[in-house]
Parts: C-alpha cells; structure tokens; sequence
C-alpha cells in the first residue's frame, strides 16, 4: 500500500489552455525538453517548417500549424511523473478542449504579452472556473514588446473575474527585456540573448547587488525598484488554499520560445500543485488512493496510427493502480474485459505500460465498444463517474460522397468520426443512411471532417451548408414525430442512436413548436 502512495503522490496531471499563437504547444515542448522526453523542439510557424511539434501529430496540424486535437504526454522532472494534456487553442475545437479538461486536476494558462487576454482564453477559463479547476498564468513572448505588466495582472483580474499573484515580475520587455525578478528569493534571472535569438546563459545576481545596474541598466534597475515596493503594498499575498480551490492564480513572466523563465515555472508549478485530486461519482466521492482500479473515457481518437487503422481510448486514472493483465469492469457495458494494448503517449509515440496509477492517463484499443464518459473499474464495483456534457452543435452540413462505389469506406469514417466526438451526424427522420447531417460547434470541424475522410478513409466528400443554427433533442417517449406540428424552417432528424431531434433556423421556432404541442419536452443535450 505504501509503494502505491508513493506512486499517486508523485503524480502531477494538467492540462495547457491558451488562445491561438500564445505559445502554448512551444511552453509544452519546453517542459518536455527539460523532462529529458525529446532531444530537439519542434517548430510550428507555417505549413514548411522542417520540423513539427512533438505534440501536434495529425497531418493537418502540421501542415497548418494548429493544433486541433488534445494531445496526451508524459514524463519524469526531479522525481515527479507529469501528465501534461495540450489543448487545441482554436475555438472550433474547444469541445475536444472541455472534455480534456475534465481529466486534468489543475490548468496553465498562456497569456500573450502583447495581446493579454484573448477571446478563446476567457471561455476555456470558465470551464475551469465551473470545475473549480487550479488555475497558474503563464505571460509569454516577454522577450517581443509586451504591454506594461501591471496592465496585463489587472486585465486578468478584471476580464477573467481572478485574484492574481505574481510570483516573479519581468525587466523591461522586447529587445530592453533584461530577464526576471523572483520576488520570494530576491532573486534576479538575467536574460542574454545570443545572435540565433535564444537564451545562451542565465546570470543569477539580486536586487542589491553592487554591480546590478550595469546588469540590467539604471533606468529598468529603478523601475523595478520602483515596481517591487509597488506589488509589496498592492498585490494579493500569495495563498496556497486559494490557490488551489481556483480562487488565486499565480503569474510569471518569460519567454517559450528562447526557453527563458520555464523551468523557473515548471519548478514553483510542481511545490503549488497537488497529487491527483477525488472525483465524484454517483456513489459519492472516489478517493484517488483506494486499492480499487478505476478511470473514465475522456476522449477516443481513430487512426493514430495509419498502418494498423486503430482506435485509441483515452482513460483518465482515477483511483487505484492499474495493471495491464487483470480483468475490469465496463459499466456501461455492463461487462467484464481485459484492457488490450495499453500504452502511454508522447504524441504519436507510444510506450507499452503494464502499470499505470492515478493521475495517469493511458490509451486502450478500443474495438468500437467504448464512448465518452465511460466508466471502467475493478470488478465488484459500478459507479459511475459524472458524465461528460455533450455541447450543442451550432453549425450544419449535409454530407455526400463523391464516389457512390465508396458507400461502405464512407460511411465506416463519418460513425468513427462522431463517435471520437468530433462531430455529431443525423439522419433525415424517416430515410436511411442516405442522407447524412453533419454537425459541429465551429465550421474549422467541416474542414478537418473532409481531411480526414480523404486521408484516412479515401473517401471524397461535398459538404452542402445547411441554415440551422440550433437544435432539441426530444425528450418525451413514445412519442409521435410524424403528427408533431413545426414550422417551415424546422428539420425532423436523428441522431446516431435513433433519438428524435429538431433543427431550427431562428430560436423563436423552438418556442413556437413548444406552443403548438402541447406537453413536448425538448431539451439542448441528448440523453
């Protein structure tokens, strides 16, 4: 039991959220780089780049330079086992981005220090905020000119609704960025940039230090001077229990890109952070540290791998130890299996695992019996973990392939697609597979929908955009779809598992088909 402890307790499991191009995926490849799991980073500026990065290993992200799938890694720094989950940044994927913040106990946020708080940034951190979801601030780009620092503290606490703590406070920015002052240690990490733009060294000096105004010039030693005594008085004092019920975010200051003020991060991060934390279930709540096995689906991914067309679950460790030979149970299912394949990740890289522990995330072959929000346990227990909210889709398309002789290719990548939940598809309500609905939360899924089938299934498709914007699923059994009264612009449809739906094209229809039936339930998610 006490190897057990040991284990969970050194787990550290967080997930990356930013806006797009606020350097998140370069800040993850630094972690990476530091914990010893890759050699070189890579670089995501534009379609040509010679080399990609570690984390974004789908075609489409490399040729575009997004990221537009989560990523899972794992590695070891100083004694620690780190789970880091990279999030899509753009907001047409921020669906597979809740739900893989429903696997992580803690989130970094990136900040651009030219821009400060971006648009996707404030959606993602209410999800946090609904979970309760630690929360440390990331301000990147700080060797690029970046906005008054004080300004970019206050626009997170007045836009975000967050106390916040900086723990260290940048000199100057842009090409006068001199490097960072630790206000715990009183110390100062001084940033020298070398002729390929990277940090080449770090000088360590303080505050009183005889020699520091030639370091850093009279002019930033003053403001700093001035800047210090100025957070001593107004700043919030740094607390770790309101750190850690996501009520008082720690910030920093540095660079990814010349991997600057990164492993300053990454060190503070691990002391602030916790061991996997309990999660709750319809039994009440799971105590990582139980004997038990247990884990959730939070995401599942087709076609990893193109030589062997498989299909990955992703299982978030909730309690226990799990080994790879043993039987478990699938709640859902209602059965017993074995695991099969259980690996861990580094992107496409993958690492057979016999054992794996709380916190842990691990992928499965799944064969097409498991969903998101799955709950799998040792045998003798069935709990359910709270379930994964389905997000209504907004956009729509109806979808034909191009080549009628590829029916069965065609429609084998449109249900594996769906059922990672990249995108949700309906059928017309009294025809069969022939027409096929498309929906999706952000039309970039349309564009990657058609990339994929062409590239993993060889399946051209035409995309016909559709007027609905949104969408009830029908609640009431039994019930007569055919003699519902609806209005013109109101489609019959269903989904993947027969339920009865309607789209709409303006919400004034939806209250107008409630009005005219009388006793109709409709409700924005499915069952």
């Amino acid at each position: 039991m006490s190897d057990l402890n040991t284990e969970i307790n050194r787990r550290r499991t967080f997930a990356i959220i930013s806006h797009p191009d606020a350097g998140k995926t370069t800040l993850t490849e630094k972690f990476l780089l530091y914990g010893g799991a890759i050699n070189l980073a890579g670089s995501v500026k534009g379609r040509k780049a010679a080399k990609h990065a570690v984390s974004d290993w789908m075609e489409i992200e490399k040729e575009r330079g997004i990221s537009v799938t989560s990523s899972v890694m794992q590695f070891e720094y100083n004694g620690m086992c780190i789970n880091i989950l990279d999030t899509p940044g753009h907001q047409d994927f921020s669906e597979d981005t809740y739900r893989t913040l429903m696997a992580a106990d803690s989130a970094v946020m990136v900040i651009d220090g030219s821009k400060g708080v971006e648009a996707q940034t404030i959606k993602l951190f209410k999800v946090c905020v609904m979970r309760h979801i630690p929360i440390f601030t990331f301000i990147n780009k700080m060797d690029r000119e970046a906005n008054d620092p004080f300004e970019l503290v206050d626009e997170i606490e007045n836009v975000l609704g967050i106390r916040t703590c900086p723990i260290n406070w940048p000199i100057g920015s842009g090409k006068s960025f001199k490097g960072v002052y630790d206000r715990k240690s009183g110390v100062i990490s001084r940033f020298i940039q070398g002729d390929n733009g990277h940090r080449t060294e770090v000088i360590e000096t303080s505050l009183d230090a005889p020699d520091i105004e030639n370091l850093i010039t009279k002019e930033l030693y003053d403001k700093l001077s001035e800047d210090a005594e100025l957070l001593d008085g107004a700043s919030d004092e740094f607390d770790l229990e309101k750190v850690r019920k996501g009520e008082l975010s720690p910030v920093f200051f540095g660079s990814a890109l010349t991997n600057f003020g990164v492993e300053i991060f990454l060190k503070y991060f691990l002391e602030m952070t916790t061991s996997p934390l309990p999660r709750k279930s319809n039994e009440g709540i799971i105590d990582p540290f139980r004997e038990d096995f247990s884990a959730f689906v939070f995401k599942i991914q087709a076609n990893m791998n193109k030589a062997h067309r498989d299909r990955i679950a992703f299982m978030r460790i909730c309690s226990g130890k799990f080994d790879s030979g043993k039987e478990v149970y699938h709640v859902q299912g209602e059965k017993k299996l074995r695991l099969t394949q259980p690996q861990q990740m580094m992107a496409e890289e993958r690492k057979h695992v016999d054992e794996a522990y709380a916190g842990d995330i691990i992928g499965v072959f799944d064969p097409g019996i498991f969903a998101i929000g799955d709950t799998i346990c040792a045998p003798g227990n069935k709990f359910r973990y709270e379930g994964i909210p389905t997000f209504a889709p907004e956009h729509f398309a109806r979808i034909r392939q191009v080549d009628t002789m590829k029916r069965k290719q065609f429609i084998k990548g449109i249900e594996q697609i769906a059922l990672e939940g990249a995108v949700q598809i309906f059928q017309e309500y009294n025809t069969g597979m022939e027409e096929i609905i498309a929906g999706v939360v952000g039309v970039l899924q349309f564009e990657v929908l058609e990339y994929r089938l062409a590239n993993e299934y060889r399946v051209d498709i035409k995309l016909e955009q559709l007027p609905y914007e949104h969408i009830r699923w029908i609640e009431n059994e039994n019930v007569d779809i055919d003699s519902l009264s609806v209005t013109s612009d109101t489609k019959k449809v269903k989904d993947m598992h027969g339920r009865p739906l309607l789209l709409f094209t303006h919400p004034w229809s939806v209250n107008t088909v409630l009005d005219r039936n009388e006793g109709l339930i409709l409700t924005e998610f499915g069952r």
